[in-house]
This record gives structure tokens, sequence and C-alpha cells, in this order.
């Protein structure tokens, strides 16, 4: 609920005492204040629950949605809430704002109020985190530094100059490789965190290939850690082993790109992958209620290593759910209560303002509508990016509408001539490589990037797999991507 209703305001009235107001007190440091503030307060406790309400001082910059996340310590249970939309997940409760109070400005507060149940203690939560960021802890300031380039023989750190990706000494680089699949689903289906081995091996193969960029697919109920997921393959665990898998691309001299595959919201309707609410499918957009939070924790981990690069939602699909062309890109740029979407969508606006909220420039790509496939209106709808470090990604396959060089030259063409153009996708589901030999060379021809879908030893007749072994063994269509790369770069 959104508010509470007046027969328990009355009921709690009329049959509680007052205890007045546990407060959390704000912790400074002399000269020093909190990326934001939070002040939990208790206002009245009865035998089986309480009412409580937070107060949030956003001190950094300004946001367009917030999430605020704490955990209950005394097995508390949320029943209702208002002034956010409010959630409970094991001992996690998250309060998300709503479509009227989303606006932060730096300095602003908001509050939010709920009712919870109780029994044994009804202990004060100890820590806050707003979009990811813990509040109430202060940290003696410092401009976040600038990242820099590492060794000679690793990948460089990337920035958007025109329509061009350049390193730091301004030199033109292409993104040229593969994508890692399996980190979006094995650990929401509780068998493990990557589907197939990740040892440095593994990884040495890809970059026998001579590719010079891995994608690495990820699952936003896995990182945060949710209480469905089994803790064996999610928080800390999954966190670290994504790490782990970035640092390895890394000392091979690969670019590490991470990217929301799978995401939280119920969506039923045309084209849906599942209809469960967990992150177990492709949904059409990504959800207010985790993925900005997500995209602030991803960005606070990776924030001081600019050689890793940001994919914001792998396939948006918001046409498929909305009636006008029109109404999609609105819902994909701008988020919120978007037509044929049972939840509250995040915009590309909202992610990209949690990743540059974090203080974080790294480079960041946004793919279009149509599952990615359509950048007709990317210019138009395209979000304002402060750090100026933004990309368009594009994905294509043989059985994709825009599948021919007519509709790339009339769609991506003008999108290429303004922005950094990045095929975060491409492949076929014939098992050979007659299509994306084509792509290539389109896309070689205007020095523009790619990676092939997928560094995985499955079946190809049943998707696009680019090996059939991890010691980098190609099927058919892998053999067209890794002879092309070794010519490239050999």
């Amino acid at each position: 609920m959104r508010h509470p209703p007046r027969s328990v305001l009355a009921a709690v009235a009329g049959a509680v005492a007052l205890i007045g107001s546990v407060t959390v007190p704000v912790v400074t440091a002399s000269g020093a204040a909190p990326a934001c503030s939070v002040e939990y307060s208790v206002t009245s406790q009865w035998d089986s629950g309480f009412q409580g309400a937070v107060r949030i001082t956003n001190n950094t910059a300004a946001m367009r949605s917030w999430s605020l996340a704490f955990d209950f310590a005394g097995g508390q249970k949320l029943t209702q809430g208002w002034n956010a939309k409010w959630s409970q997940s094991g001992t996690t409760v998250t309060a998300a704002s709503e479509s009227y109070n989303g606006s932060l400005a730096t300095g602003a507060s908001v509050s939010a109020g709920f009712i919870a149940s109780w029994s044994g203690s009804n202990a004060v939560p100890t820590s806050f985190k707003l979009n990811g960021t813990s509040c109430n802890t202060a940290v003696e300031p410092s401009p976040t530094p600038e990242p820099t380039d590492p060794a000679d023989d690793g990948p460089p750190v990337l920035r958007a100059s025109g329509n061009k990706l350049v390193d730091a000494g301004g030199a033109t680089r292409r993104l040229l490789g593969v994508n890692r699949s399996g980190g979006e689903f094995m650990c929401v289906q509780g068998r493990g965190i990557f589907d197939g081995p990740v040892d440095d091996a593994s990884v040495k193969a890809i970059a026998d290939w001579k590719a010079n960029t891995v994608r690495i697919p990820l699952n936003e109920e896995c990182w945060l850690g949710l209480s469905t997921i089994d803790p064996a393959y999610a928080g800390a665990n999954y966190i670290n082993a994504v790490k782990d898998l970035v640092a390895k691309v890394k000392a091979h001299g690969m670019t590490p790109v991470v990217e929301l595959h799978w995401t939280y919201g119920q969506y039923t309707g045309n084209s849906a992958g599942c209809s469960d609410v967990h992150a177990s499918c492709q949904k059409p957009m990504p959800d207010m209620q985790y993925t900005p939070s997500f995209w602030a924790s991803v960005a606070n981990t990776f924030k001081n290593d600019g050689t890793v690069v940001f994919d914001l939602f792998n396939e948006p699909y918001p046409d498929r759910a909305t009636s006008t062309t029109t109404q999609a890109w609105q819902c994909w740029r701008d988020g919120g209560s978007c037509p044929g979407i049972g939840y509250e969508v995040a915009g590309m606006q909202d992610l990209v303002d949690s990743v540059r909220g974090t203080g974080a420039t790294n480079l960041i790509l946004a793919g279009g509508i149509a599952y990615s496939n359509d950048l007709s209106q990317w210019l138009t709808y395209r979000p304002a990016d402060p750090a100026g470090n933004l990309a368009a990604a594009w994905h294509v396959y043989n059985f994709n509408t825009c599948a021919n060089e007519s509709c790339w030259n009339s769609t991506l063409v003008p999108v290429a001539a303004q922005v950094p153009l990045v095929a975060g996708e491409i492949g076929e589901n014939t098992c050979a490589h007659g299509f994306i030999d084509q792509v290539m060379k389109w896309f070689d021809d205007r020095g523009l990037s790619y990676l092939g879908w997928t560094w995985n030893t499955w079946d190809c007749s049943s998707g696009p797999s680019l090996i059939s072994s991890y010691d980098g063994t190609p099927t058919a269509f892998g053999t067209g991507l890794r002879d092309h790369l070794r010519a490239l770069n050999g």
C-alpha cells in the first residue's frame, strides 16, 4: 500500500502508548559529511507491531529516483507502508521512490513511513544504503581519482570522443571479441555462478582467438544477494566471482564489459520469456525496484577502474508491450508506468543517473528497443550523460528484422555518425558464419565494434555457440569469428 488506511491509524492511536522517537543518529567526522543520511524512527509500538518512519537526506549529486535498503535485525516483518514502494525480502527492506517524490536534489530530504510486526525484540537497523551507497558514515571528502591506464599490456581506459572510442592517448580503439554467458542464469537456477570453467586457461583461450573484449552477462538478484537465491551463488560470493573473472580478462589484455541481462519484475504480455517475477528470463525493461541499486553497486565496485565498461540492459523490448513506437521509446528512456508492463520500469536515464551518481566515469553502453535491434530513434531519445561517455549498443542475428545492409545503412549509419556504436551481440542460428561475415565486413568498413555470441559449449543447433570445448575449439560458426579476429589482430 502507498499510505496507511484510516482504520489502522485509528487503532494505533487508540490502543497503543506512544513511546517516542528512537532515531539512528548521523555519524559524522570532522569536516566531512556522509553521502546520505537516514533518520530511522519508531514513533509508536504495541504488543505485536509498531509504526516507523525514515527521513532520507541526499548529500551528493541530484537523483531522479531513489531506493533505500536496510535490514531488520529483530525478526520484524513489514506489513504496509506509504510515500514509497515498500517491500521485504528475507530481512532486507527496500523503500523505492514513488513517481511524485523520486527527484531528490543535493541537500534535499524525503520521508516515508511503514507499519511492521515484531516479537521478542524490536532492534533498530544499523546500516542503510541509498541507491547502493552507504549512508550515515562520513568519509573525508576527496575527489574520485581519474581512472588511469594499467600496464602497457593491459586493456585501455576507453572514452567516447565524438563517434569514436579512444584510449588515454587519443588513439582510436575497437571492441572486438566474444560474450561469456552463464552469470545471468546459473545462479538463479541454483546450479552455480558460471556455465563451464572460468579459470585462467579458459580465459587465455579467448585471448588466443585475438579477441580484445569479453562481455559478461549478469543477474541483478544474484548480485544483490536477494533471499530467493542460494547464498552460495549470491551476494558477496557472486560479486567476488565476477570481480575475479574481470581480473582474469584484464590480465590477458582484454576489456571486460559487465552487462545486466536478467532482472526482476513480472511480465506476462506479448513475447514474455517467463511468468516469474524473479530474474529468471529476459524482461522487456529493467525494474525500478532493484535495477538502480544494482547499477549503483556495480558502479561503486568498478568506478576506480576505467577499463571496465558498463552495458546497462541486455535487450529491451518495450515495443512488444506498448501500442506505439513512441510509447516504447519514451518507456525506454524515461521508465515509470509503461503501457503493457505491470511493474514500474527503470528507464535508461534512471540507470545512467545511478551509475554517475557514484562518481563513476566508465564508458556506458545503451542498447535500443526490439531486443536492441532497433536504433531508429536512439539519437532522439538518448539519455543525458553528464560524463559524456555514452555509446550505442546494437544486437543482430540472421533472424532479426534489421538483418540486411539496407536497414543498417538507414538506421545505423546516422547513429554511428554521432556516437560510438558497439554490436554487443552478433550471431546466426545456422551453425555457419555466412551471415556474421557480412556483419563483420560492414562494421570493419566503418571502424565499428562487435562481439560474437557466445563462448559456451552449447549445441550450436539450439542457438549460436562459438565453441565445442573451453580450450577454444570452434564450432563452424565460431571458426568464422576466430579466423576473422586473427586476421585483423594477428
